[in-house]
């Protein structure tokens, strides 16, 4: 169980947290449309996965914007913004800033995902939700990049997120 902190406060996570070199567990999670999706939806593709608590808050949404802006012309690279908000107001959001370059996945009824990714938050007001990460993964899902941010506030490394494409 990896601790994270929300104002410095500890917060504890539920799960192992994906490193370097291990190969990603499969996934279901919600697309805009209501329909479940997995993992290997994206094969042969690079996939970054944006991990968020809520769209809703500004780094949330400004990690959104920029890995839209930064990795949406990657070559076969998909950019998965995913966090325990309900698809409408991803889609919501996305849509009122224009943002194409990224595809926004709910964990609302799939709550594997972050167990199996060690980012569920069990404790504080955040409960339920997801912690901020970003885990870049290979062709073949396996990590070639992970960040748990240690302060929920904080942004991710963008550009150690991005040099290993």
């Amino acid at each position: 169980m990896s601790k994270v902190t929300l104002d410095g406060n500890p917060i504890e996570l539920s799960g192992t947290f994906p490193q370097n070199g291990d190969t990603v567990p499969p996934f279901t999670l919600t697309n805009s449309g209501l329909e479940d999706v997995k993992l290997e939806n994206w094969a042969g593709k690079r996939k970054i996965l944006n991990i968020i608590p809520s769209i809703d808050t500004g780094v949330c949404a400004a990690s959104t914007r920029k890995f839209n802006e930064k990795a949406g012309a990657l070559d076969n690279t998909v950019v998965l913004v995913v966090s325990a908000d309900l698809p409408f107001a991803a889609a919501r959001f996305c849509g009122a800033e224009g943002l194409e370059n990224v595809i926004t996945l709910s964990s609302f009824r799939n709550y594997s995902f972050q167990q199996d990714y060690g980012v569920g938050i069990q404790t504080g007001p955040l409960a339920g939700l997801c912690a901020r990460a970003v885990v870049v993964l290979d062709e073949d899902n396996k990590v070639i990049h992970s960040q748990l941010v240690g302060e929920i506030k904080d942004e991710p490394d963008y550009d150690a997120a991005l040099k290993v494409l």
